[in-house]
């Protein structure tokens, strides 16, 4: 459903809320460790992630990646995946035909409107705060 950069970015973001909320920086190095996610793609990623004020990068000895608690709640799942794949989910056709609408409709076409409809609800609706938290009571996993 996502693309693999969009898997990694928001489970960076998710991972950087986390430690955020313990006060903690973090770098690119512990973060792509802690997602199971190559270095250099988690770096550029990142980079994305902090042009798109999801992320604060902090340059320095003391630096890495932050976000601000207040932060966590505006910062939405939706926001994420725009950054990094567009709005492409939303209205993309669902066999990946390039032209496919209401007027010629794919045969999955009809059943995808209601999907997209809940997944960008799901995600218009989920904050950073939301999934951190779940990771913080041990709820929810970032890797197995």
């Amino acid at each position: 459903m996502f693309s693999k950069a969009c898997e990694y970015g928001i489970r960076a973001a998710v991972y950087v809320a986390l430690q955020s909320l313990e006060g903690r920086r973090v770098s690119v190095i512990e973060i792509a460790e802690e997602i199971d996610s190559p270095i250099a793609f988690t770096a550029k990623i990142l980079q994305q992630l902090s042009k798109n004020d999801i992320i604060n990068s902090v340059k320095g000895p003391t630096g890495g990646f932050e976000i601000e608690r207040e932060d966590m709640d505006a910062v939405k799942l939706s926001k994420i995946v725009k950054a990094i794949d567009g709005d492409n989910i939303y209205v993309g056709c669902g066999l990946g035909l390039r032209e496919c609408n209401a007027d010629k409709p794919c045969p999955l076409h009809d059943k995808f409107v209601d999907i997209r409809t809940d997944l960008r609800t799901m995600l218009q609706n989920t904050s950073l705060f939301e999934l951190a938290t779940g990771l913080e009571v041990g709820l929810t996993y970032l890797k197995r």
